[in-house]
Order: structure tokens, then sequence, then C-alpha cells
């Protein structure tokens, strides 16, 4: 399953507003401080469009902005089939993002998929949505976004 190096990562969720955008600002920011970011090209998605061009949800920019990292100049996104093609790894937060992400995989789509702990840290466990939840929800999904980006960046 594994192909490393990865020079390209797309992190993937249903809105792109709440894990994924905080998984890319983590993932850039583990990168930082390993001295890997230039090579790299990362983003985020959402496997819907309700919130394209919007900024990511004020909670994650505030747990974000927390920890020394801004992702207010994000923009939301929808998943697109030329991101199969794109990017060399597309990770998914849940198990209903992976589903859909399988079934929107075009022909040719060379991109290898996987759930973001399982694939980073060989933990099946799924990233939640925060999105109904409080703050204290969204500190839990970014310190599993945290682990499982430093786990990633072992790959690239």
């Amino acid at each position: 399953m594994t192909k490393p190096p990865y020079r390209s990562v797309l992190f993937v969720c249903l809105g792109n507003i709440c894990r994924s955008p905080l998984a890319e600002g983590v993932f850039r920011s583990v990168l930082a401080g390993e001295g890997k970011h230039l090579s790299v090209e990362i983003d985020s998605a959402g496997t819907n469009g309700y919130h394209t061009g919007e900024a990511p949800d004020r909670r994650s920019i505030h747990v974000a902005r927390n920890h020394g990292i801004d992702i207010s100049d994000q923009r939301c996104r929808q998943l697109t089939h030329r991101d199969f093609t794109r990017f060399d790894l597309l990770v998914g937060m849940d198990r209903a993002n992976m589903a859909t992400i399988a079934t929107r995989r075009p022909g040719g789509g060379t991109a290898t998929i996987g759930l973001f702990n399982e694939f980073a840290l060989g933990d099946p466990a799924e990233i939640p949505d925060p999105y109904y939840g409080s703050d204290a929800d969204f500190e839990r999904v970014y310190r599993m976004v945290l682990a499982a980006s430093k786990g990633l960046s072992k790959l690239f």
C-alpha cells in the first residue's frame, strides 16, 4: 500500500470545514518543523460541496491558532477527479469519506488512498467529525490529527 516517499497529499473529510483543513494546516506545520515543507504539496477537500469557497469552521481556526497554526486563509473546495492524479496520496478522515473517495475514483486515478490514522499510524480509528460537538471535541480532533501527521511525515 505504501510507496514512499510521497510528494503530495490531499486530506479529505465531508465538508472541508473542520477536519481536513485542520489536517492540512497541522501537517504543513509538522513538515515545516522537519524541514520538509517546501518539497511537499498539501491541500484539503470535502466529499460534498456545501461549503465551497468558505473559510474553515471558526472552531477549527481557533484550535489551530491556539497551537500556533493559521488556517484562516484556507477555502473549502470539493474533491475532484483531477485530485486522483494530481496528488500521490489521498487520506480520508473516516470510513464514510473513504467509501465516497473510492466510488469517485476515476479510471486511471493513480493516487494511493487510505484512512488517515490507519495509513499514518496503523490504527484503524477514525478522526471523528467535531462539527456538532464542543470546543473540547475540536481539541481532541487536533490531538488526533497531530499524532497522525507526525506518523504520516515519515512517508515524505
